[in-house]
């Protein structure tokens, strides 16, 4: 696959989640992380080194982040959501920006309705998933993807 991707949170609530979606964001080749708000205290829990390979952005509000999103790179929300298309039926699209929601409260309406695209993680159980394993299932998903060959339409074969 051609292109880039970043992963962003909203509203982040603990420092360990952006410390493991950051890892994860390294170890999956995103091209960056970002914070929407911030409410989290910053924290040195990395051994990788990861700060000199995928760079952290910082974003006031979500307007901050699509002003600031590059040219013709669509938000992917990641949420459960009426509107979501499983994450196993969905095909990347060559940029995106994926934003997924806070620890606490998810991603509000206003934000949904201004993704390109929303996602969501099936599972067995009817709640959600730590914010840090979903961004890590969601990379892992994209690269997986990558690998795969696809049909004329684009679809996953």
């Amino acid at each position: 696959m051609t292109g880039f991707f970043g992963i962003a949170v909203y509203h982040p609530k603990h420092e360990v989640n952006v410390g493991t979606l950051w890892r994860s964001a390294f170890t999956y080749n995103a091209s960056l992380l970002a914070t929407i708000g911030a409410r989290y205290e910053p924290q040195a829990s990395d051994t990788c080194k990861t700060p000199l390979s995928v760079p952290l952005h910082h974003y006031d509000d979500i307007d901050d982040l699509i002003r600031h999103v590059p040219h013709r790179c669509p938000i992917v929300g990641v949420e459960l959501d009426a509107r979501a298309v499983p994450l196993t039926d969905f095909v990347h699209p060559d940029r995106a920006m994926y934003l997924l929601g806070a620890e606490d409260h998810g991603l509000p309406e206003r934000v949904l309705d201004l993704c390109h695209y929303v996602v969501q993680i099936p599972t067995p159980a009817r709640w959600s998933l730590n914010v840090s394993v979903a961004g890590s299932i969601l990379m892992h998903d994209r690269v997986a993807k990558s690998a795969a060959p696809r049909t004329a339409a684009g679809v996953v074969a």
